[in-house]
């Protein structure tokens, strides 16, 4: 009868405990589990606003954009057109402009231009030689040129030389034909033989050749020029152009 009773007693308080042990675990919340991929999110999240804040004060520390300035057209300056000076004809139309000729040399030189000299054209008697053995034609004493003489005539030509070198025309010097039309007008040379034909340095001298015109009419020319006694040619060229009109 005691074992029952204690059994009995020991069977409720096993029961009382497993209640109250039911209860308390029963009140007591779930532990919560981690979810990584929201943690992701929220961090990503995070990072973004400040981001977004960060650009947000950039802009807002950022100089405005200012309009820049338009062009603005400057005044071109006005030229007066030349008027007529005094003696000169009034132009024709108001405003017009002046006309320039191209087919007249200016005498005046144009503003800010220095006129160039003109060239020197070499006269006919410019020397060819040296210091001692030189000439220049002076005139011609006979036969001008362009002269119309008979076919078939005999004439001699004779021309004024200065003699401008230092050294004399002596023997060896020869007055030399040098081309032309050569043989027809039959031509030589003028040879200083004797003393009666030399011509000292600054002297002057009548110096002849004697020619034969051609039979066939036309006009024809011959060219001469000193020539020193070591052979060289010196001096001005001197020449005869004559015209021949009838035939023999």
């Amino acid at each position: 009868m005691f074992v029952r009773k204690s059994l009995r007693q020991a069977v409720l308080v096993l029961a009382t405990a497993a209640i109250v042990l039911a209860a308390c675990s029963g009140g007591a919340a779930p532990e919560p589990t981690v979810d990584v991929n929201a943690i992701n999110t929220a961090a990503v999240a995070t990072a973004m606003g400040q981001l977004s804040a960060q650009f947000t004060q950039t802009a807002l520390a950022a100089p405005t954009n200012t309009t820049l300035p338009t062009n603005t057209a400057l005044p071109l300056p006005t030229f007066a057109l030349p008027t007529a000076g005094a003696g000169s004809p009034a132009p024709t139309t108001s405003g017009a402009l002046p006309t320039v000729s191209f087919n007249t040399t200016p005498t005046t030189p144009l503003p800010g231009f220095t006129a160039l000299a003109s060239p020197v054209a070499p006269a006919a008697t410019t020397s060819l030689g040296d210091a001692c053995n030189n000439s220049s034609f002076e005139a011609d004493v006979t036969i001008e040129d362009g002269s119309v003489l008979e076919p078939g005539q005999n004439f001699v030509k004779t021309w004024r030389i200065r003699n401008t070198g230092t050294c004399t025309w002596d023997e060896g010097y020869e007055l030399v034909y040098i081309g032309g039309s050569n043989p027809n007008l039959d031509p030589y040379d003028l040879e200083f033989d004797s003393a009666d034909d030399f011509v000292t340095g600054g002297e002057t001298a009548d110096l002849s050749v004697q020619l034969t015109t051609p039979c066939d009419p036309g006009e024809y020319e011959g060219h001469w020029r000193m020539r020193n006694d070591q052979g060289a040619y010196f001096g001005t060229v001197v020449s005869v152009y004559v015209k021949v009109t009838d035939d023999c």
